[in-house]
């Protein structure tokens, strides 16, 4: 096995590249669509517990809410646009009476660097045209079969944008990524700010 498909190495230092969706929900019937079909959408292999074993050294789990309850993250590999196989995970913020469930698919910055997919530039903020047009690129996919509220993506976006405050438009000006449904449509805005 090459680094670039190593838990141990990918997830030892760093942030994550993510695709953080609203869910639009708090039921676990919601939150497990949306899992489901992201985790089919980006062809993600394996489902383990541990981000800190290598997936030979552990018993696989379902890829359910249940599984995200008990181990916090959900591991797998998937392959990067480059052709790279690399860590990945997901992750869910569960909101509570007032708001939606967040679910953050990623891949962190460590098995990107492994892979040598290039996400910051040395200004004060990463971001991969790259990783952003592919994870996008999985919401899309997911949306069809299992509908959500928005979404963004970029390093460590989950949370930066809500439904609400969109109100089913894309912004002018966007520091990361957005996808937002309208009509039953899923638009993609880049990051062009």
């Amino acid at each position: 096995m090459t680094h670039a498909a190593s838990f141990r190495h990918q997830f030892r230092y760093g942030g994550f590249y993510e695709l953080g969706i609203e869910v639009g929900s708090t039921d676990d019937a919601g939150l497990q669509a949306v899992l489901s079909a992201v985790w089919a959408a980006a062809g993600v292999q394996g489902c383990y517990g541990h981000g800190d074993r290598e997936p030979e050294e552990q018993e696989a789990v379902p890829c359910t809410v249940a599984s995200l309850q008990e181990f916090g993250h959900l591991h797998g590999r998937v392959r990067l646009p480059s052709g790279d196989l690399a860590a990945c995970g997901v992750m869910a913020v569960r909101g509570g009476d007032d708001s939606s469930d967040w679910l953050d698919f990623y891949v962190p910055d460590s098995a990107l660097d492994a892979a040598g997919v290039s996400y910051w530039d040395g200004r004060s903020f990463y971001r991969s045209a790259l990783i952003d047009d592919w994870l996008a690129g999985i919401a899309a996919e997911a949306f069809r079969s299992a509908p959500f509220s928005c979404a963004a993506v970029g390093w460590e976006v989950s949370g930066c944008i809500d439904a609400a405050s969109l109100a089913g438009e894309l912004p002018e000006k966007r520091g990361v990524g957005y996808l937002v449904p309208r009509d039953g449509v899923l638009r993609y805005g880049p990051a062009n700010d």
